[in-house]
């Protein structure tokens, strides 16, 4: 495959290095585009040497060959890493002032980006509505990671690692797709419930892991609908995807009655507050009203998921979710079985939880069991990667 690394001014460049040994290692024909910014970080004989081809950054070499656009017709997929906030900008006016803009502009291949910038720099309104519009253009995202950055910072901006940016491009060009023409609705985030006007019962769900389903599903041909609970500020839907916004578990569970009829694919990854305040407060409360202690009512809310199983249309596969504490796997796997079979779901994916793991992270591991209790499938890492395992056992289901 051709495949086109396009590497910017920025320190990360030198993990950038290692993808390209990747996709080289891997039988690849990569061809290295860099910044001039991006040759101060690492050099123009490493690309050579590391990629096996001649290198340039410039568009008056070669011109008999028209390589400007020569690279990017070629390309049957292009990689930015590391991915600047000034690149990012570059690309979403459209701007050809060197070889590496000309090319993201002559392609018609996947294009994936890998930003890498301070985080005061990723949460800027600007770069925040460049990623909108380039994601709206189809753009692919990988990261970027919460970590530590030059300077001794830390936050959302590390560059991704290489491995985890080689495995989501790729997939891009390798995964079937095999949900052409189908309906999913997914459920996604952590509901809020109200006490007073200004607090609410909630819990840790980012929405990471089912935006990410929705995500997987449009990239495999799906046609994908989000019911949107409350999301963390960068977790942030694929453009390709219908967004309903919802609040509360009643809210949340109104608005799947009424798409998952038309549903062939449901999948419940909200984390869906069990429990609401019987009488939220109209006024806020104050501490002087209730001296000493607070006690509140609470009132059992309804089972969306086993609503959904009893209204179900035939052919229509539905997916739950489990987020567990437990002490070991056997305890999930356990009540994985013992939940499939209380909600009379088709496939049910339990994860473990805890102060430090399942929400708030980047990564999951999933155990997925069948109605009858048997495990389809597990699978850990990123939450694009166990979406995607997730739908390929949705896939072997509703093959049958």
């Amino acid at each position: 495959m051709f495949v086109v690394v396009g590497v910017t001014g920025g320190i990360a460049a030198y993990k950038t290095v290692g993808l390209v040994r990747l996709l080289v290692k891997a039988g690849h024909d990569v061809h290295v585009v860099p910044t001039d910014d991006a040759l101060r970080f690492v050099g123009l004989p490493t690309w050579e040497a590391l990629s096996r081809n001649p290198v340039t950054t410039s568009v008056h070499d070669d011109v008999a060959k028209v390589r400007h656009v020569a690279l990017g017709q070629a390309a049957d997929l292009v990689i930015v890493a590391p991915a600047t906030a000034n690149t990012l900008a570059a690309m979403t006016a459209g701007l050809a002032s060197d070889l590496l803009g000309t090319t993201l502009l002559a392609t018609t291949a996947p294009v994936v980006v890998a930003p890498a910038m301070h985080t005061e720099m990723w949460r800027h309104p600007a770069t925040v509505h460049n990623m909108d519009v380039l994601r709206t253009r189809g753009v692919h995202v990988v990261g970027p990671e919460d970590g530590v950055l030059t300077g001794g910072d830390s936050g959302p901006g590390r560059m991704s690692e290489p491995e985890d940016i080689v495995a989501a491009a790729l997939a891009l060009v390798e995964r079937p797709r095999d949900l052409e023409g189908v309906s999913i609705v997914v459920s996604a985030g952590g509901t809020r419930e109200p006490i007073d006007p200004v607090r609410y019962l909630g819990n840790r769900s980012s929405g990471r892991q089912g935006v990410a389903i929705a995500r997987a599903a449009a990239d495999r041909g799906a046609r994908v609908t989000l019911v949107a609970a409350h999301l963390d500020a960068d977790v942030r839907p694929d453009p390709r995807v219908e967004v309903l916004t919802v609040a509360t578990a009643d809210e949340l569970g109104r608005t799947m009655d009424a798409v998952a009829p038309d549903a062939d694919v449901i999948v419940m990854a909200a984390a869906v507050a069990d429990y609401s305040v019987a009488a939220a407060s109209e006024h806020k409360l104050r501490k002087q009203d209730s001296p000493g202690a607070l006690t509140l009512e609470l009132r059992e809310n309804r089972d969306i998921v086993a609503g959904l199983v009893a209204d179900r249309r035939p052919g229509q596969t539905i997916v739950a979710f489990a987020a567990e504490t437990v002490a070991d796997d056997a305890e999930l796997l356990e009540r994985a079985r013992a939940k499939a079979a209380r909600k009379g779901v088709d496939l049910l994916a339990a994860n473990a939880v805890g102060w430090t793991r399942g929400f708030e992270s980047a990564a999951n591991a999933l155990t997925i069991v069948d109605a009858a209790g048997a495990v389809v499938a597990s699978a850990s890492g990123t939450k694009d990667e166990t979406a995607h395992a997730l739908l390929d056992a949705v896939v072997s289901l509703r093959s049958f």
